[in-house]
């Protein structure tokens, strides 16, 4: 199957839904992307930033770049002049430099805050305890560079659905605790908007718990050699 039947086969699957699809590109060509915004999509997701650098010259520009993978402060000034939306900041630390790089270059830089659900170690992300502190602290509110748009999460890398399921659900309900206001927090420029789970082995189960954006790369093109 070609990369325009492997979209359209995804995309019927989540009709009903109200996941919207970003391709994974890493690792992947400058063919199989053009070939992906030939088919209409126009969401990718990066995991290293000097790939997505290099590929975003290359490429169209309207072009929504994702940054899903771990990002590294010293790395946001090369992302922050185009970057549609950051998904993986899990730290204020973080946050703070992105902040700074949106100030520079004129740009309000949208972001997502990665939570940690998986019962894995390697995994990134913040706890609620730490999420909720940085939402209450002052320094947070004088932020005027970035606007969070929701929350993203990564479940275990497991054939057990239960379990997924269950860190899903527990993100949903986070993120529901945080649209509802039930959550107080000091606002800078916050919309709860977007909730990013859900990759190539559990998009499905992700889009049922509620899933705004999918990450999906293998489903598309194939296990990467």
């Amino acid at each position: 199957m070609s990369i325009a039947q492997h979209i359209a086969n995804i995309q019927a699957q989540l009709q009903g839904s109200q996941a919207k699809l970003i391709a994974v590109t890493k690792t992947r060509s400058i063919a199989e992307l053009q070939a992906t915004y030939e088919a209409g999509i126009k969401d990718f997701g990066e995991n290293r930033v000097q790939e997505m650098v290099e590929k975003q010259a290359q490429l169209a520009s309207d072009i929504r770049w994702h940054q899903i993978g771990h990002l590294q402060t010293n790395k946001v000034k090369y992302i922050a002049p185009f970057v549609h939306l950051i998904h993986s900041v899990d730290s204020f630390r973080l946050l703070k430099e992105i902040d700074s790089q949106g100030k520079k270059n004129g740009r309000i830089i949208s972001c997502l805050f990665q939570m940690y659900i998986a019962q894995e170690e390697s995994k990134f992300g913040l706890s609620k305890e730490e999420l909720l502190e940085i939402l209450a602290s002052p320094e947070f509110a004088s932020l005027s560079h970035i606007r969070i748009q929701g929350l993203m999460g990564m479940a275990s890398f497991t054939e057990n659905d239960n379990q997924i399921a269950k860190e899903f659900s527990s993100l949903k309900e986070l993120f529901d605790e945080l649209q509802g206001q039930k959550i107080a927090y000091q606002t800078g420029l916050v919309e709860w908007k977007e909730l990013s789970m859900g990759m190539s082995g559990d998009y499905l189960l992700a889009a049922k718990l509620g899933s705004t954006m999918v990450r999906v790369g293998s489903a598309i093109y194939g296990a990467r050699s």
